[in-house]
């Protein structure tokens, strides 16, 4: 598909935005079409009876072809690989690892999962047990004594963890909040306390209660979030503004997208979200695309609380395992989510009967015109001449998502900057982790609350996020080395020089999984993943450099049981030999798992990873203090990191970009 087509007229600005339409041509690395979920279900029907929850759909996605084959349809214009999809399933509370071939027609391998932890859960099936309550006597009971409305309690599912217990039953527990639409809509801010329900999600019944008493319920005052119900007086008004290209600055093709010197492929999965793949730069010097990036994705999402009471000890999530990070994208909304030049792909996933759920909107890629400086400089001391002045203004391109996982909001950017840089945003917004409490004002609390007293009533929770991003980097081909460059301090000792001291640079390539374990900025130090075989006219290796990210280190005792689970953040740097197996940092069954098959584990082969296919696994990490400001809505608390070009071109990539003309206007059409 081409992309919108703008014309600009000049004085009227008209803004437009486009949907990305199918392709002419499949790409291996396209994620699953409707008619290929249909497909799926059609086959795996004809062996298994749907009637859920007897079988149910926890998991279906792409089975990645094999890297060589990707590559060599890619570079040698071989036959596509072929075309098959991964089903996790629950039949008669066992997991199903059901491999489908979509040109046979046919399951040709399906395994029993015997091992720790669960699947991700479905959205039917947390639907499903959050009614229960509502027909449940005790809890009728306990609303009633709390002199609350039942029509007004909403009820939501929490994972439970694992806390060393030998046999684990799939279980949630429920928190249910108070919703009275004509007071607030905002729930997360009105926790119903003092009520313990656990749910077995395979039978779909209640199988723990208790009541131990009322909490105060938070009030509504000054909590809604919906523009329409507030009331004066309002914030500060912004002026609108939109920076409109003077024609469209990318082209798409299905789930591929050319824009300024990048090629890249955007695609989808139920667990990690966004996929982005094969990501090349054109070298104007050697006149090529060269790859940079051949797959990267959120692999987990670690989500631990810090309040070690009964209500509150087992919230420590993992949300892209647990929950899916891909099935709780939501729809972007155009000119809000995304500028009025964006160009929007829907998501498909399959729900727990198998059916297609259509995720609309959940993808948007545009031009980001922000008003940075990719370069500049000026010059005073040329002879002859005035003074000299040379500017580059910074165009990028942003694809973007957003995934709702319960009360937090995450804005996932990858941006691509025509310098060569990717820089990956995360923003975390929403609604805080809220607990209620009888506390209102600070002077009445004497032992720990273990989180900020925010308004009557109300509690926000310290917590941690941990995102490990895997990032499979082929610097201009497949074998790569991780290498530090580690900043020393060298004494002069002797009278060379009137200085007592400089800083220079010791090269460490890390030889094995063990020596590229690492928490950044414990010492000075460079990181790079390096192309060792090949180099620039003065002998460099070309490589990429990692900027890194927030660098919050787990504050958990290493034995503690969520911990042991999340110990694929104990570094913010790990590299791996790539494994197509893999792929979650938490282990493929996260929900219940005990660690033992995660990121951690794998590296304990302290594998050799010098001039290898390597993955490069990084850990953006926050410790959140709540503070007033983040209620009762979060303003968008961002981070991230960058992956520049280190020695990888010649010279500036960009020094001879062409000044951006001025924009005149715009006409928007629209191609279906």
């Amino acid at each position: 598909m081409k992309s919108t087509n703008l014309l600009f007229l000049f004085p009227l600005l008209l803004f437009c935005s486009a949907t990305a339409s199918s392709s002419s041509h499949q790409h291996p690395l396209d994620p699953l079409t409707p008619s290929e979920f249909d497909l799926i279900r059609t086959i795996v029907k004809k062996s298994y009876p749907f009637s859920p929850p007897k079988f149910t759909f926890q998991y279906v996605g792409l089975d990645d072809p094999d890297k060589p084959s990707v590559l060599s349809w890619l570079y040698s214009k071989k036959s596509l690989p072929p075309r098959r999809a991964v089903v996790v399933a629950r039949f008669n509370k066992q997991s199903l690892e059901i491999t489908v071939d979509l040109s046979k027609r046919a399951i040709v391998s399906t395994k029993v999962y015997r091992g720790h932890g669960f699947p991700m859960y479905s959205v039917e099936e947390q639907d499903s047990v959050a009614e229960l309550p509502h027909k449940y006597q005790p809890f009728i009971r306990s609303i009633n004594k709390r002199g609350l409305n039942i029509s007004n309690v909403v009820c939501s599912t929490f994972t439970v963890g694992w806390f060393g217990d030998v046999k684990s039953n799939r279980t949630l527990k429920l928190q249910c909040y108070y919703a009275d639409e004509e007071e607030t809509a905002n729930l997360y801010v009105r926790p119903v306390e003092g009520i313990t329900i656990v749910v077995d999600l395979d039978d779909r019944k209640i199988v723990e209660y208790s009541d131990t008493g009322s909490v105060p319920l938070a009030r509504p005052e000054n909590t809604e979030y919906r523009f329409s119900k507030q009331k004066p007086p309002f914030g500060p008004k912004l002026n609108g503004m939109t920076m409109v290209p003077n024609g469209p600055g990318f082209s798409i093709d299905g789930h591929s997208i050319s824009w300024a010197n990048w090629k890249l492929h955007v695609g989808f999965d139920v667990r990690a979200g966004p996929v982005i793949s094969l990501a090349s730069i054109y070298d104007m010097e050697q006149h090529k695309y060269r790859r940079v990036l051949y797959r990267g994705y959120i692999s987990e999402f670690f989500v631990p609380y810090m309040d070690p009471t009964a209500d509150w000890f087992f919230k420590t999530y993992l949300d892209s395992g647990e929950y899916g990070f891909g099935q709780s994208m939501v729809p972007l909304k155009p000119r809000a989510d995304c500028p009025a030049n964006a160009v929007f792909f829907d998501a498909y996933h399959a729900g727990e009967d198998g059916k297609l759920v259509k995720i609309p909107n959940a993808i948007c890629v545009f031009e980001k015109h922000a008003g940075d400086i990719m370069w500049r400089h000026t010059e005073l001391e040329v002879p002859n001449e005035d003074i000299i002045t040379e500017v580059r203004p910074d165009v990028t391109l942003v694809v973007r998502t957003v995934s709702t996982v319960g009360n937090y909001d995450y804005i996932i950017d990858w941006e691509f900057k025509p310098s060569g840089s990717i820089k990956l945003g995360v923003g975390l917004t929403g609604v805080l982790g809220i607990k209620g409490t009888s506390y209102t004002h600070v002077d009445q609390i004497k032992e720990d609350a273990f989180g900020t007293l925010l308004a009557d009533y109300t509690i926000g929770t310290h917590h941690d996020h941990y995102l490990t991003y895997h990032l499979d980097l082929d610097i201009d081909g497949e074998a790569n080395s991780f290498v530090k460059t580690n900043l020393e301090t060298v004494t002069v000792k002797d009278q060379s020089s009137q200085r007592k001291s400089y800083w220079t640079v010791a090269l460490e390539t890390a030889k094995t999984e063990a020596d590229a374990k690492m928490n950044v900025g414990l010492k000075p130090s460079e990181l790079a993943i390096v192309n060792p075989n090949k180099k620039t006219t003065v002998g460099n290796n070309i490589g990429y450099r990692l900027f890194p990210g927030p660098v919050a280190q787990p504050l958990l005792l290493k034995d503690d049981y969520p911990q042991i689970r999340g110990a694929f953040a104990n570094y913010n740097v790990m590299v791996t030999p790539y494994n197509k197996s893999e792929k979650w940092a938490g282990g493929l069954y996260a929900e219940h798992s005990r660690g033992d098959d995660t990121l951690a584990t794998w590296t304990l082969r302290n594998r050799n990873i010098e001039n290898k296919d390597i993955v490069l696994w990084h850990t953006v990490g926050f410790h959140h203090v709540p503070c007033q400001e983040d209620f009762p809505t979060m303003p968008t608390l961002s981070g991230g990191f960058e992956l520049r070009p280190t020695n990888f071109f010649e010279r500036n990539p960009v020094l001879k970009v062409r000044p951006a003309k001025p924009v005149r206007g715009v006409k928007c059409t629209s191609q279906p």
